[in-house]
């Protein structure tokens, strides 16, 4: 069976691994809650390597395993039915749910309620970036320098949407003009249509080519000499795409 590791260097998740190895060897029921995509489950797994993982949407298969194994691990808990009304005592019952909301019948059910921290929440973010940054890299073949703009990237969905915002940000630094010509092209395609498709769609060329010279040179006046626009012309479109 393949290893699971858990990239951590957080005193938060210090804590909730500490609590569960204390009682790897007790018939105890531990309850594991954090937002999607936190990492919950691959930390159990890191932890409980053998365990027998449940479905919690599998109420008959979780039944049938209560009678036939003493530890369990049962994720989507929060999606179990009437759990109250299951028998955990002389098993080793590990929970994981993304929320709960009778918090008081689950704290008479679980012996110890941990709460995983939101990647923004945890204290080694900037770790955990560098480690994705460096993986994706890797994988997208990319050799040269790059550099994340850290507050666009989006947390929305802790690694699922930090992942997505780190392939986004890679690609979008190291196309080429064939790249981009090839993205129009593709998008054009699809869009090319009316009586005003020359105007309708000038805005793709258009208004990244001012932002990034109003980024870049800090001026308007120096902007309209570089583009050789007449300043009142570059006023305009500047207004017109919303980005005075």
């Amino acid at each position: 069976m393949k290893t699971v590791q858990f990239l951590s260097n957080s005193p938060k998740i210090d804590n909730i691994v500490k609590g569960f190895t204390l009682t790897k060897s007790l018939f105890v029921s531990s309850l594991l809650i954090g937002e999607p995509y936190t990492g919950k489950k691959t930390l159990i797994k890191s932890l409980f390597p053998d365990a027998l993982y449940i479905d919690a949407t599998h109420q008959d298969e979780l039944l049938l395993a209560l009678e036939k194994h003493e530890e369990i691990v049962i994720y989507n808990f929060e999606k179990l039915l009437n759990f109250e009304e299951l028998n955990f005592e002389n098993h080793r019952i590990i929970a994981i749910a993304n929320h709960i909301e009778n918090s008081i019948k689950i704290e008479k059910k679980f012996a110890f309620i941990y709460h995983m921290p939101t990647i923004e929440e945890r204290e080694d973010f900037q770790a955990i970036l560098e480690h994705f940054k460096d993986k994706i890299q890797d994988e997208l073949m990319i050799t040269q320098e790059s550099h994340l703009e850290v507050e666009q990237l989006d947390l929305s969905q802790n690694i699922k949407s930090l992942r997505a915002s780190i392939y986004r940000q890679l690609v979008n630094q190291h196309l080429s003009q064939s790249d981009i010509e090839s993205i129009l092209y593709r998008y054009l395609l699809k869009h090319l249509h009316g009586n005003n498709a020359y105007r309708d769609n000038i805005s793709l060329f258009e208004r990244p080519l001012i932002q990034a010279g109003l980024a870049l040179h800090k001026s308007q006046l120096k902007l309209s000499s570089v583009l050789g626009l007449n300043r009142n012309t570059l006023r305009k479109k500047i207004h017109e795409h919303g980005l005075d």
